[in-house]
């Protein structure tokens, strides 16, 4: 198989949801048709009256290089007026339930010769992005920037928290000592220019390269502009963050996008889960933050959210710097500490007109919010420019209000 038609193959990959909730893993495939997918049994039935409408049509032709199926019985015009029971969803194999939507040939160059690069990400905006988003308000893409990019910038990441990085994520205009029951998480907030940090700076590139090709389709938000990004860690102690909502105030935030590194993670031995209750209904989409997974959703009251506990802790001997005394019991040279840790990225981006309204709110001294904002141009981002917008959400403590002249932190949220 060549490449385009791998390409084209990881792109209907990624169409694959649940007809009924959009819902896009642990898929169940129509065992007509073969081309629609149900969460369950009980989504395909409740779905089968407008589902049969296109399942006896897209039965008729057969695609290239697929084995023939014995033909229906007679009587087929009646056959799609049957329950679906007897035609039982199958599972969808490993590959299908996890689409893969890869965004260029090497994540670790800027661009390749004749534009693929820059193609490939406008053909996964325009013809995945913007329609997922647009109808469901999530979209998940897995093998974003490639596996040996993805470990360069978990490389990154690594080195920060090792290095002592990242601090306690914190809430804003708290009222009582409860931050950590309501999250445990640990963030750094990056630019990119930092020393150290050349492959996040990539990352973050090739997501505004993303958005910018998807900007003025994406609902009716004009995005000029987006966060630092934050890097974010649960420790395997049981961290996670209750349901909440990124933007319920109208601070300016439209997309959230959230980038995983957390390679060979699984949800039974490590936790760690993202679920979304897509219009606050009961209703779930299930994530898993699985390495090279890049994931798009809608940042207000649409999308509420929980990061679920993450686990995996071992007890490991301290570090001999850490000791005080060499003379110390065994007992005493003993660390539990986390064997695997949940690692994430995410950056916010802004609608134009939301933020100008959050910035009025603040400047007629209306309850608004904090929040920095990186311009986007051709180029990249070219400049800073930060609006002393404040309220209640969440924030890095050590990065209070300051003059514009500066670059700061916002009241943001981890996932």
């Amino acid at each position: 198989m060549d490449k385009q038609q791998q390409s084209e193959l990881d792109l209907d990959r990624d169409r694959q949801y649940c007809e009924l909730c959009g819902k896009m893993e642990n898929l169940l495939k129509c065992g007509r048709c073969r081309s629609s997918f149900y969460c369950s049994k009980e989504h395909q039935k409740q779905h089968w009256k407008k589902h049969k409408l296109i399942c006896k049509e897209v039965e008729k032709p057969l695609p290239l290089k697929v084995k023939s199926e014995p033909g229906p019985p007679p009587g087929g015009d009646t056959r799609a007026q049957k329950p679906p029971e007897k035609s039982p969803p199958e599972p969808a194999d490993p590959a299908q339930a996890a689409p893969e939507v890869s965004a260029g040939e090497d994540g670790g160059s800027p661009a390749t010769p004749n534009g693929q690069v820059s193609s490939s990400l406008q053909k996964l905006a325009l013809e995945v992005i913007v329609p997922c988003m647009n109808t469901h308000g999530i979209c998940v893409v897995n093998g974003f920037l490639g596996e040996e990019t993805g470990l360069s910038v978990l490389g990154d990441v690594k080195a920060l928290y090792e290095t002592g990085k990242f601090t306690d994520g914190q809430l804003v205009s708290q009222k009582s000592d409860s931050t950590r029951d309501i999250r445990g998480d640990k963030i750094a907030w990056i630019e990119g220019r930092e020393p150290g940090c050349e492959k996040i700076q990539f990352l973050m590139g090739r997501m505004d390269d993303l958005i910018r090709h998807c900007n003025g389709n994406l609902g009716n938000y004009t995005i000029n502009g987006r966060t630092k990004a934050m890097v974010a860690c649960y420790p395997g102690n049981g961290t996670g963050y209750v349901r909440h909502v990124d933007n319920p105030n109208g601070d300016g935030r439209c997309v959230t996008c959230i980038y995983y590194l957390n390679k060979d993670w699984t949800i039974k031995e490590h936790g760690g889960l993202l679920r979304i209750f897509p219009g606050g209904k009961t209703q779930f989409v299930d994530i898993e933050p699985k390495f090279d997974r890049l994931l798009l959703f809608w940042s207000d009251r649409r999308n509420p959210h929980e990061v679920q506990p993450a686990f995996a802790t071992r007890l490991a001997p301290r570090s001999s710097s850490l000791c005080s005394s060499s003379s110390a019991p065994p007992c005493a040279l003993m660390l539990l500490v986390p064997t695997v840790c949940r690692y994430a990225i995410t950056v916010w981006y802004f609608d134009a007109d939301e933020r100008a309204r959050a910035k009025e709110k603040y400047l007629t001294g209306q309850k608004a919010f904090w929040l920095p904002l990186m311009w986007i141009c051709r180029r990249g981002l070219s400049r800073f420019l930060c609006s002393q917008v404040k309220g209640e959400s969440r924030s890095n403590s050590e990065n209070p209000p300051i003059p514009a002249s500066r670059m700061t932190t916002s009241s943001t949220n981890a996932h």
